[in-house]
């Protein structure tokens, strides 16, 4: 698995010139689309990951054309294929066909005013999903598209020195439940109107990207159902992979 060594992150990709190499962003949408999800680092599943099939070489090099980190902006950006943090707490990406499944799984057939209401999610998710969620003259959910960087959410939502705590872990948990995606990166802009530091990710519901019905057309399907047919596609891709291994990455 990829991990930090003395102060430096060690990547396990392919070789350069590997003929199974992901080389391009066109060649990695078209792999995601193929497979159906694909985390984007090393994972307890050997093979099954972005840096596993690219040159550990462009990793942050900040090439666009080049570098898998960049790619991950962009595919976020289009908004063709959801990106977020989706397994095991870490980032991936998983293919429209396949995001009624991991949706109607991870969130136990709940959308979130629903999980609200039965005691099943914590204040502290609330307080982000309020800024998502709203009602219409009906009382119908309906999905906001308020495109704020997380760092601005974490403000408006309460968080941080003297408010409430673990914002990162509560937004990564919002992303393992597909109650929200990463759809763009934006740097911050200081008051002269310069931009600086690293590119921040703004979160949305995937419900205002795609689409309720989209989002949620496997919720006739028993939830555990969901799962292992997440879990058996897995096995079918990767049939070296343990069980163990495979709960790890999908879930329990």
């Amino acid at each position: 698995m990829s991990h930090l060594e003395n102060g430096e992150w060690i990547m396990r990709g392919v070789a350069w010139n590997d003929p199974r190499r992901i080389r391009s962003i066109e060649e990695l949408e078209q792999r995601i689309e193929e497979v159906g999800f694909l985390p984007l680092f090393r994972n307890e599943v050997e093979g099954f990951s972005v840096e596993e099939q690219t040159a550990e070489r462009y990793w942050w090099t900040g090439i666009r054309s080049e570098d898998p980190w960049e790619w991950r902006e962009i595919i976020a950006r289009e908004r063709r294929i959801a990106y977020g943090k989706f397994f095991d707490g870490k980032a991936g990406f998983i293919s429209l066909a396949w995001l009624p499944y991991f949706v109607n799984y991870r969130r136990d057939g709940y959308d979130f005013d629903a999980r609200w209401q039965d005691g099943l999610a914590s204040r502290r998710e609330k307080r982000i999903m309020d800024f998502y969620l709203g009602e219409d003259e009906s009382g119908e959910t309906v999905y906001r598209e308020e495109r704020i960087l997380s760092t601005e959410l974490k403000k408006k939502a309460g968080f941080g020195k003297g408010g409430e705590k673990n914002f990162p872990g509560i937004l990564t948990g919002l992303q393992m439940q597909l109650y929200l995606v990463i759809t763009d990166f934006r740097r911050r802009v200081n008051k002269r109107g310069e931009a600086y530091g690293m590119a921040v990710s703004i979160p949305l519901p995937p419900e205002t990207v795609w689409g309720y019905e989209t989002v949620t057309s496997a919720y006739n399907e028993d939830p555990a159902s969901s799962r292992e047919r997440i879990a058996a596609h897995i096995r079918k891709l990767y049939p070296a992979a343990s069980e163990k291994d495979i709960d790890r990455l999908v879930g329990k």
